[in-house]
């Protein structure tokens, strides 16, 4: 929180030179501080509060479904995302998901990852959004493994069978992405979640059939994530932050920032008062929220790289550190990302003239001859179009990606062209058809283990051009 600190500094500064003036300046400045410092406040605890709010949501059920899940059992979902999926933004397409969040404050959770044959990553999350661990390279084939996840408290054994991934937060995220080829394909991904497990370690070691707790259900739960937390009042806001810290405490690294939000006391156990704001400071707070994406960014313009009209999030994505604005912005734009080395997530918004993409308009997606993305192992690409509210387009065609495993036509050179318009196009072009909407859209061409030529900027990203 680079403007946090100089802030400090230059208060500092301007009150030994103000030392005998009257209340009134001091007490402005006051009230500046204290709201760079609640802005920082919220950045930090952003992604803590919306995975609490996601978890909330996921678990709001009694039993499993294909979409929710009690704390501490998998969520396997059937099918693919869809226009109607509004649990994560930005969704993926081409994998099928398994998930579950776990609460480690009690248990540790054993979880077994099946064989497989095909891209299978298991990516373990701290409650801060943080990528512990990848499980499984998604690469080759890979051999059945055990695996212990466990809290920062945890002092037990850990069996010679087992790896163990430990977190250093009691509320945890476990994403498994399957890829998938296609509808045809679906039985063969529910074999691969039928055999995965996770169970309490006492449940294993027992060798008994468990049968896990049955959860709740709260109609007040019903909300999706991202809104819900976006409505929070500030009271609401740091008070779910403050007790989630409780459980799942900031790093060492993270004590420097933690010391200045002491100060509108923000921190683990804290009782936050709503005072400190002042008195339009509801006002201001939706300012901040409505300006939160556009300020985000420009903080984290040194973490982009550019390939051509793309651009994607480099590192230290999925490990953040203590870049906190970083990894705010990646928590409301694209929720549970990989690291770079297993997926890159290359995003456009405007075509090869620098306007920006509308449905108004039709345009080709272009790769040269041998030109499609080059990926390694098991590794794939896809092109997606999202609405401006970061959710799929709904189409007649319920087709929202196309991937390396679509049926696509190349052109006689063998050079390809991805149609991306509203209007269906001429029927013997409708393999190559990308649907959006007549509105503004933008496009992700995710990269699932790619190869180094693309990583260090050698390949060349497709041009986007407008159909005139």
């Amino acid at each position: 929180m680079k403007r946090t600190f100089a802030l400090i500094f230059a208060v500092c500064i301007l009150s030994i030179s103000l030392s005998g003036c009257t209340g009134k300046p001091a007490a402005a400045t006051t009230q500046t501080d204290n709201w760079q410092t609640v802005s920082d406040a919220y950045v930090y605890c952003l992604p803590l509060v919306l995975v609490n709010e996601t978890m909330v949501a996921m678990t709001n059920t009694v039993d499993p479904s294909n979409t929710r899940a009690p704390i501490n059992q998998l969520i396997h979902a059937k099918g693919l995302a869809t226009a109607a999926s509004k649990d994560i933004v930005t969704p993926n397409v081409d994998t099928v998901y398994s998930q579950a969040f776990l609460d480690l404050n009690e248990t540790a959770m054993v979880y077994v990852k099946p064989k497989t044959d095909r891209f299978c990553s298991v990516e373990v999350m701290d409650a801060y959004t943080n990528a512990v661990s990848i499980l499984g390279s998604g690469g080759d084939t890979q051999d059945q493994q055990t695996y212990l996840f466990t809290g920062p408290n945890y002092k037990g054994a850990v069996p010679d069978t087992m790896k163990q991934v430990s977190l250093p937060t009691n509320l945890a995220w476990i994403l498994i992405r399957v890829v998938c080829n296609g509808d045809a394909d679906l039985d063969n991904v529910y074999a691969i979640q039928n055999q995965m497990q996770l169970v309490p370690l006492d449940a294993y070691l027992s060798g008994e059939p468990y049968t896990p707790p049955t959860g709740t259900y709260n109609p007040e739960n019903d909300f999706v994530p991202i809104t819900h937390v976006d409505a929070m009042t500030p009271q609401e806001f740091f008070d779910t932050a403050n007790q989630l810290m409780v459980n799942n405490p900031p790093t060492a690294a993270d004590a420097p920032l933690m010391k200045a939000l002491s100060s509108i006391n923000v921190g683990p156990g804290a009782t936050f008062d709503a005072a400190v704001l002042g008195d339009n400071g509801a006002d201001q707070w939706q300012t901040m929220i409505s300006n939160r994406s556009s300020d985000l960014a420009a903080d984290c313009t040194p973490f982009s790289v550019s390939l051509g009209s793309w651009s994607y999030f480099g590192e230290p994505i999925a490990e953040f550190g203590t870049e906190y604005e970083f990894r705010a912005l990646i928590a409301i734009n694209g929720i549970a990302v990989n690291p770079a080395s297993v997926a890159i997530y290359p995003k456009a918004y405007k075509d090869s003239d620098g306007e920006t993409l509308n449905g108004s308009n039709a345009y080709t997606i272009h790769f040269d001859k041998d030109a499609l993305p080059p990926t390694q192992g098991n590794g794939f690409w896809s092109i997606t179009a999202y609405n401006s509210d970061n959710f799929l387009i709904d189409n007649p065609l319920n087709r929202y990606c196309i991937n390396d495993r679509s049926g696509f036509t190349l052109n006689e050179d063998g050079s390809l062209d991805i149609l991306v318009q509203s209007n269906a196009p001429d029927p013997s072009k409708q393999s190559n058809w990308l649907p959006v909407s007549a509105d503004d859209f933008h496009l992700y061409l995710r990269i699932y283990l790619p190869q180094e030529a693309v990583l260090n900027g050698q390949w060349s990203a497709p041009v986007i051009k407008k159909v005139v």
